[in-house]
């Protein structure tokens, strides 16, 4: 299955990613409207920058679509599921906010949306065709959507 996939040595910590993660979910067609309306849309990768001890890596966090999902199989309403695809996927109307998906995660993918429920990357499928928003999104192509045998 495609993943995305990131490159840390190659992010510039830009956050367009996150720009072009927000605008794709935002149901919006015109990228000023959706972030001119009063609740901005919010982006489901997030860049994490580190200091200079770190030597300035930045490093884009999304969900890794785990062959084994640990979130999944920590939800206690089962808002969270495995499609045929192998996209873990977010039922938005199941999801009661416990956050319980947030600790199973070994990798901190998931976020807190406005209304207390959880959003997470779904890759774009419903609102993109081919690349996830991040990755077409990308100017150093430092995300990439492959597939790698791991």
């Amino acid at each position: 299955m495609k993943r995305v996939y990131v490159n840390e040595e190659w992010c510039l910590g830009c956050h367009l990613c996150e720009v072009q993660c927000a605008f794709a979910g935002s149901g919006e067609s015109d990228m000023v409207k959706a972030f001119n309306r009063d609740e901005k849309p919010l982006p489901r990768i997030r860049v994490e920058d580190g200091g200079e001890a770190d030597g300035g890596i930045h490093f884009a966090v999304s969900c890794r679509h785990c062959e084994t999902p640990l979130c999944v199989k920590g939800c206690i309403t089962g808002a969270l599921s495995v499609g045929e695809d192998g996209i873990v996927r977010i039922d938005q109307e199941r999801c009661v906010g416990c956050r319980t998906c947030i600790v199973m995660c070994p990798y901190g993918c998931l976020v807190i949306g406005r209304n207390h429920t959880m959003l997470k990357c779904e890759l774009c499928t419903e609102t993109t065709e081919g690349a996830p928003a991040c990755v077409a999104g990308c100017p150093n192509q430092a995300i990439v959507y492959e597939e790698r045998g791991e």
